[in-house]
């Protein structure tokens, strides 16, 4: 379908020209100062960061927090499917603004400016701020650049990774929710091959994926065949994931998928916009990724199909039970620009923002929104009823973008009473801690990783995709992987197995 598979800069350059418009979405301010009450001038804040929902926050909610903090936000916000090109456009060419975010899976690509001076460390002044000294040591550890704290982390569970799965369609076929890898494939199949939704037409797939082997289906689908998370620490040697047969296992399941049309068959070049669109319209039946992901989607499969009812499954038992990745505890981090924030006290007029976004009027007016229209206080818990879910995914769910340790933070009230999805996504996340798969280089440093991963990754990536759809053999995958090696990977598997050794003696 595709012909010979190129996923390189071609096709990322052309979509980013594409969605060039898209990207430029906005809740900026006025970037003049605005004053308070007093005539006082309030400190102008800019921000990047990335969009998960549809839409942008209300302005009125916007407003509400800039009167609370006594600061003027111009936040530009960017669709989570190309904030990666974005933020990376921003930092090369030197114009960002005060406030970045950077997603964990881009951070290495970021360490390198951090080593180069271009942000602010942040360390030595968290003790300032009553919320922000409270911070976790060991997710700002996580965080550390050659030991030192240089950003603001947003927080999550270990693992949110699992299968969102159309309830109603099971019921239909007469079909349980799959335990097993083998049971997963005969759902997938019968979804595709036996009419789940009753209208007579081989209209559906069994699973819709998109353009990314991290957060789309390939990395958690990995997982359960037992891929090592990222690296494989073995006689103190570190192997590459995709040098692991598990990878190829995963690789060979996919193949399978695809050729049997039982995965969309452009999922190589779909985004996570597309992907969405395709399962909340009944396209596919099971959409694997972020379980927190699922009260969102029903809200909207409902809204085209009042029939539609989805479900969760956390635990697949592949080859070696149950096993899911992880990653650290953090999702990404808030840098400040060195450029953009001139001063010392400008630093910490910044600080004391995300400091002030941690009290209790802030927090709970960013996690939940206004009381009486997007939820009730009872108690002193919170109700988050059903028939306002979709007001907050319009109005207030952005904002948790912006949340710094939203899960540890002691002044975010309680719900009493959530979404039935919503609570059993929150459980299951809770209950994936029992078999997280840990990435052992999680405490190490490889200078040559941070230097050349970027470029080597590209080798596997591609790799990966062109031997799903049949472009590529096993021996000339293998190839790709020898390829990695040799311009760079050897040497970070050296690095990594160097820094393990000095951690062990250290230890002693």
């Amino acid at each position: 379908m595709f012909g010979r598979l190129v996923r390189g800069k071609v096709i990322r350059y052309c979509c980013l020209l594409v969605l060039l418009p898209a990207i430029w979405l906005s809740a900026c301010s006025d970037a003049n100062p605005a004053r308070t009450e007093t005539g006082e001038a309030q400190p102008l804040i800019t921000i990047l960061a990335p969009l998960h929902f549809p839409s942008q926050p209300s302005k009125e909610i916007v407003s509400e927090i800039e009167r609370l903090t006594g600061v003027k936000l111009a936040i530009t916000w960017v669709p989570e499917g190309v904030y990666t090109d974005k933020m990376n456009t921003a930092l090369t060419t030197n114009s960002l603004g005060k406030v970045t975010f950077v997603k964990f899976t881009d951070y290495n690509l970021v360490k390198n400016a951090v080593r180069s001076d271009a942000f602010w460390e942040i360390g030595p002044y968290l003790a300032e701020f009553p919320n922000l000294k409270q911070l976790d040591p060991a997710i700002l550890g996580q965080t550390a650049v050659d030991g030192k704290i240089y950003g603001l982390y947003t927080e999550r569970p270990s693992s949110r990774q699992g299968i969102i799965i159309r309830q109603d369609w099971l019921d239909r076929l007469q079909l349980d929710k799959p335990q097993t890898l083998d049971e997963l494939y005969e759902v997938m199949k019968q979804f595709t091959y036996n009419d789940p939704d009753g209208n007579g037409k081989q209209d559906t797939i069994g699973l819709v994926d998109r353009n990314d082997l991290v957060y789309g289906v390939f990395k958690t689908l990995s997982s359960y065949f037992g891929t090592p998370n990222n690296w494989k620490l073995e006689n103190g040697q570190f192997i590459p994931e995709f040098a692991t047969p598990e990878y190829m296992d995963t690789m060979n399941f996919m193949h399978k998928l695809y050729v049997e049309k039982i995965i969309n068959q452009d999922f190589a070049l779909t985004s996570k916009e597309v992907q969405r669109d395709k399962f909340i319209r009944g396209t596919a039946g099971i959409f694997i990724g972020s379980m927190t992901d699922v009260q969102r989607l029903s809200i909207e499969a409902q809204a085209i199909n009042r029939e539609a009812e989805l479900t969760l499954i956390n635990r697949i038992k592949g080859p070696d039970g149950y096993r899911v990745w992880s990653i650290p505890n953090y999702n990404g981090l808030y840098l400040f620009s060195k450029k953009a924030i001139a001063t010392e006290d400008e630093l910490k007029e910044v600080l004391r923002f995300f400091d002030r976004s941690m009290d209790k009027d802030v927090a709970n007016l960013m996690m939940y929104g206004i009381e009486g229209r997007h939820y009730k206080l009872e108690n002193g818990k919170v109700i988050l009823p059903e028939e306002t879910s979709q007001l907050r995914v319009n109005e207030v769910n952005p904002l948790y973008s912006l949340m710094i340790a939203d899960i540890s933070n002691k002044n975010v009230l309680e719900v009493a009473q959530k979404e039935q999805l919503t609570a059993l996504a929150e459980q299951l996340s809770r209950d994936n801690e029992q078999f997280v798969v840990n990435d052992p280089t999680l405490t190490l440093s490889s200078p040559a990783y941070d230097e050349k991963n970027v470029e080597l990754s590209t080798i596997i990536t591609d790799a990966t995709y062109n031997y799903i759809i049949g472009n590529m053999n096993a021996a000339e995958f293998n190839a790709e992987v020898e390829r990695w090696k040799s311009s760079g990977g050897s040497l970070i598997m050296e690095e990594y197995a160097e820094a393990q050794a000095r951690a062990a003696a250290s230890s002693k």
